[in-house]
């Protein structure tokens, strides 16, 4: 009866020696399973942030270019205004100028007509 009791003392111990051991086993692998989530989830959150980021940069470079181009557009007809204006400013002397010289060239005209009638006049008057 003692070995009996012995034996089957040593199987029970056995036994649980067995459980523990799978318990165990179990207990690691949840452990690396529930590791292995979280570094995947991790890695998941950084890629997730690193896109994001890569969105927002590519949105800021877009504005920027956006902001170089009007600007650009901007400069380009405030030199197309200005070149307008002076062009318009040109004529405008040029017209001045002419009228100057018909006006000059008239009075000399009614000048010499002036003086060649008085030469006549006083031929006549001799």
């Amino acid at each position: 009866e003692m070995l009996r009791l012995k034996e089957e003392r040593r199987k029970r111990e056995e036994q649980e020696r067995l459980e523990e051991q799978k318990r165990k086993r179990e207990e690691e692998e949840r452990k690396k399973r529930e590791e292995e989530r979280l570094r995947l989830e991790e890695e998941r959150k950084k890629r997730e942030e690193q896109q994001r980021l890569e969105e927002e940069k590519k949105k800021r470079e877009e504005e920027e270019r956006k902001k170089r181009e009007q600007e650009r557009l901007r400069l380009e007809e405030e030199r197309r205004k200005r070149e307008e204006q002076e062009r318009l400013e040109e004529q405008r002397r040029k017209r001045e100028e002419e009228e100057r010289l018909l006006q000059e060239k008239e009075r000399n005209r009614r000048e010499e007509e002036k003086r060649r009638l008085e030469e006549q006049k006083r031929f006549l008057e001799q």
